[in-house]
């Protein structure tokens, strides 16, 4: 499965910036870490990625661990959660969309395999 693919529709569907895109996927595929892990895999400042997990949050694409730890939740509930929330911040009537359900099939198998390891 390409991740370029679902990082453009989580850009173009559900509103999320590049960054927080890449992170959202990081965390998903490889299970939960800290914003300092994320800064090193990503080749990005803690700032930066402290700032991106904590955006996640409120957009519903992660829940805090800890005050340092951030783990995705399941990709299939987490994709349509992120979506409810754009549809909400940007006025528009949530309804089904089918891109957006792809991502948390998509997600599914990466996100289980992180997590039995």
């Amino acid at each position: 499965m390409d991740l370029s693919k679902i990082e453009q529709d989580l850009i173009s569907e559900i509103k999320l910036t590049k960054i927080q895109a890449q992170v959202f996927l990081l965390v998903t595929t490889e299970g939960k870490m800290t914003a300092d892990t994320i800064a090193k895999k990503l080749g990005i400042s803690i700032t930066e990625a402290s700032n991106t997990t904590k955006s996640l949050v409120e957009v519903g694409g992660f829940i805090d661990m800890s005050e340092t730890e951030y783990e995705a939740m399941h990709p299939r509930f987490t994709s349509v959660n992120m979506y409810r929330r754009m549809c909400e911040r940007e006025n528009i009537k949530f309804q089904r969309n089918v891109t957006v359900d792809n991502i948390g099939v998509a997600l599914e198998n990466f996100y289980d395999a992180a997590r039995t390891k």
